[in-house]
């Protein structure tokens, strides 16, 4: 089967969240990997968090993401499809990376196909059973009123307000962590059962791996994240999925 160009997949990069000395470190490997998508790729799925919050304000852009937003941009200039599926730190991504950026965004569960291949990807809050805490949670941030309330509130105190939800979110955790961990696992399973996909990708819980479903026809994936210091990305290329991390920057 002839294919195109990679496509690249990303998830929890969560900038903001670190000291700077930390979030400096993931923007150089972020721009490491941006390097190879434009070098060797036609397309990047970010599948949600990269941003520890994120509010759209209608006259204002939060100040500490000047740097990623230019890499950001940079890819779109030349010519990498940027695609962007809303996290539970995503309260509410807006226009701004449609318009301003050239970036596609989404919310939820999607399907896309990719040089033949079928793929399900989402950033993985709210999928599967359980954590109906987190699931209320997040019904309220994403209320419209709630949004228009939270935009129109004087932007530092917006801000702080999102931080402060932000630590909520990744505090609340269930006490069966065994489950949690799972879920999406389990969720992929139950989804095999009932859809045809080549792969379920997604991310949320930070548990990297790649598990085979339905006897080795359908592949699930979970990204990881770039807090704990690693930097994983996945890449589809000549048919097949590969779930990689940059080399050591000092190497």
């Amino acid at each position: 089967m002839t294919t195109g160009p990679a496509s690249y997949f990303i998830s929890d990069f969560h900038a903001g969240l670190q000291d700077e000395k930390t979030e400096q470190l993931k923007l150089d490997n972020l721009e490491r990997l941006f390097a190879i998508i434009k070098a060797e790729g036609r397309s990047l799925y970010m599948l949600g968090d990269i941003f520890d919050y994120w509010l759209e304000f209608r006259h204002v852009i939060p100040k500490g993401f000047t740097r990623l937003f230019c890499l950001l941009s940079d890819l779109v200039r030349s010519n990498i499809e940027v695609v962007y599926v809303a996290g539970n730190h995503d309260f509410f991504l807006g226009r701004y990376f449609d318009d301003e950026l050239g970036i596609r965004t989404l919310y939820g569960m999607h399907e896309l196909q990719i040089d033949g291949s079928r793929f399900v990807i989402a950033h993985g809050d709210g999928l599967g059973k359980g954590d109906l805490g987190y699931k209320l949670f997040a019904r309220l941030v994403r209320n419209r009123f709630n949004l228009a309330l939270l935009s129109g509130f004087q932007p530092d105190l917006a801000i702080g307000l999102m931080k402060r939800l932000s630590q909520l979110s990744r505090k609340h955790k269930p006490d069966n962590r065994v489950f949690e961990n799972d879920r999406l696992l389990n969720f992929a399973e139950l989804l095999a059962t009932e859809k045809e996909f080549d792969y379920f990708l997604c991310g949320h819980n930070h548990v990297k791996g790649i598990t085979e479903l339905a006897g080795g026809r359908k592949i699930y994936v979970n990204l990881g994240s770039w807090i704990e210091g690693g930097t994983p990305y996945g890449v589809f290329m000549d048919g097949v999925f590969h779930l990689k991390e940059l080399q050591n920057i000092n190497s």
